[in-house]
């Protein structure tokens, strides 16, 4: 229950995807005392910052998601990657894109990894709260309110 192993998505979309899975600490605060950084400062300046934060996000969005939901990740040797895909029963399939900072900036190999899965909805989470397009599939959200969406 300490590690979560994050399994590919597999569609058979005529990509060469990565096979090996993606590998999480469920816990950020065991992840950060292990590293021994102590206060917000110390991680904000610590190259684990990035990792930690994808990890905080994927545990609380699959543990806020309904049950049956399949989570797995997305990623192609050319460098198309969705940090997270939800395949949610009744909602069709999400792409999740964790972007530390409030940065929303357009990612190529996302919105590549959009076109080889056409996922029905597609956010870019942040660690704001304003929810707003990006572009006219993709929204920028952030975690909270993203695990709260009501219509799932």
């Amino acid at each position: 229950m300490l590690v979560r192993r994050l399994r590919r998505y597999h569609r058979n979309a005529g990509k060469r995807v990565v096979k090996a899975p993606k590998v999480y600490i469920q816990d950020s605060g065991i992840v950060h005392s292990l590293r021994s950084i102590t206060d917000y400062n110390a991680l904000s300046g610590h190259p684990v910052v990035g990792e930690s934060w994808e990890g905080f996000v994927v545990e609380n969005l699959i543990s806020a998601a309904p049950e049956l939901t399949r989570a797995s990740f997305y990623r192609t040797s050319a460098g198309a990657e969705i940090d997270l895909v939800l395949e949610i029963p009744g909602h069709g399939l999400w792409a999740v894109d964790v972007k530390g900072g409030l940065a929303t900036r357009r990612e190529r190999g996302f919105y590549n990894a959009c076109e080889d899965l056409k996922p029905s909805r597609r956010f870019v989470v942040n660690s704001g709260t304003d929810r707003y397009p990006i572009s006219e599939e993709v929204e920028a959200i952030g975690v909270r309110e993203l695990a709260s969406i009501p219509d799932v």
